[in-house]
């Protein structure tokens, strides 16, 4: 049985610290990427105070049209993954959204009120802020892990630093 709580009362660092060796723990021998990603998001969610959404969205093929065009082929999107949270939006283009934007540019959105940002897409009207960090394999923006908060100004340089540790834990585990 695995029992992973943070610890009371941690500084942010020792949060990420404690976080990333469950991570490690959790998914270091699990082939199967759904079953860490859902893991994942479970640790997330226990770890990290004042969510309403932590999870993952894959970048996958496009969904199939009922009449494809000849020598057209559609741009990857990002497709929903494990998550913890309210229903969320399913496919999310590259580039759309604070997601999208972070999957497309392979760059961390840190994002203090997500209603001023261009073009959010507001899969739950309760969020105020997000964290959007780009998980890499090989250069390559595998998924993206999504971090959504009913406060505004949520997330700081301190949480990115550490969502980016366990995307870079997480590239060849997902």
């Amino acid at each position: 049985m695995y029992d992973f709580k943070p610890a009371a009362a941690r500084d942010v660092a020792a949060l990420y610290h404690e976080l990333l060796g469950a991570a490690d723990a959790l998914t270091a021998d699990e082939p199967d990427g759904v079953a860490n990603m859902a893991n994942v998001a479970a640790l997330i969610w226990e770890f990290l105070p004042d969510l309403n959404w932590a999870g993952f969205y894959r970048v996958a093929p496009a969904k199939p049209q009922p009449e494809p065009q000849a020598g057209f082929s559609p741009a990857p999107e990002l497709v929903l993954g494990p998550f913890v949270g309210r229903p969320a939006c399913i496919r999310i283009a590259l580039g759309s959204g604070v997601c999208g934007t972070a999957a497309a540019s392979g760059a961390t959105q840190l994002v203090a009120d997500v209603h001023a940002f261009p073009g959010h897409i507001a899969c739950d009207a309760a969020s105020q802020s997000e964290l959007v960090v780009p998980v890499l394999r090989n250069g390559v923006v595998v998924a993206v892990i999504d971090l959504d908060s009913p406060s505004p100004v949520r997330f700081s340089q301190a949480d990115a630093q550490g969502i980016e540790a366990l995307a870079a834990l997480l590239s060849t585990r997902i």
